[in-house]
């Protein structure tokens, strides 16, 4: 996908990623890989202002971060709330799930505290969807806000060693293997996150060349 400038020159467009975490900036890089969409994290990110994401759902914190950092930039924010909720647990670790063992808790604390609450837990009670919403803003404005899911079931150990969060222990049916046990390229095509950049690729298509870019 390209847009095209008053002089009808191609030109690729930049997504500016709202987040810190290697994990996520790397799968959005990959995700745009092969279209004109360049995407990387924004400049300075951590000496800005923080968006404090206290809000109890992914859309509230995924539509207030692509907001509040449109604000330091004139290019397209994109920012994601994303997390694991498991029916069984009341929808925990939900918005939390980064946090889930503690502010700067590590991926191995989170999953360790999550294994420990699914002790006892069988058949159903194992399922669990990864949610994630994306929102692209720019200078004060909200452009689109999407959301998607995978659907999965908690294993009672680790396995694999590719991908971040909890992938290690959530076990994909459609593919036999655990998010941690996939290639990048058969993650990104599967994940709640590559499914919400690829309709966001699709709005940035249907807008462009207008004056969005």
């Amino acid at each position: 996908m390209d847009a095209r400038d008053s002089a009808g020159a191609h030109r690729s467009v930049r997504l500016l990623l709202a987040s810190a975490n290697p994990g996520k900036l790397r799968e959005y890089r990959e995700l745009a890989a092969g279209f004109a969409i360049a995407a990387e994290g924004i400049p300075g990110f951590r000496d800005l202002p923080q968006f404090e994401e206290s809000a109890p759902t992914f859309a509230e914190n995924g539509a207030g971060k692509a907001l509040h950092y449109s604000h330091f930039t004139e290019e397209i924010i994109l920012a994601d709330d994303s997390g694991l909720v498991v029916p069984a647990l009341g929808g925990r670790p939900g918005a939390r799930s980064a946090r889930y063992a503690g502010p700067n808790a590590t991926d191995a604390e989170n999953i360790a505290k999550l294994l420990r609450e699914m002790e006892g837990r069988e058949g159903d009670a194992r399922r669990a969807e990864f949610h994630c919403v994306a929102a692209i803003a720019r200078k004060g404005r909200a452009l689109a806000v999407v959301s998607d899911s995978a659907r999965g079931i908690l294993l009672k150990a680790p396995r694999g060693a590719n991908g971040f969060g909890y992938d290690p222990v959530f076990f994909f049916p459609e593919m036999g293997r655990t998010f941690a046990e996939l290639s990048s390229r058969e993650k990104n095509l599967h994940s709640h996150r590559g499914k919400v950049f690829r309709k966001i690729l699709d709005l940035l298509m249907a807008r462009a060349p207008k004056a969005v870019f």
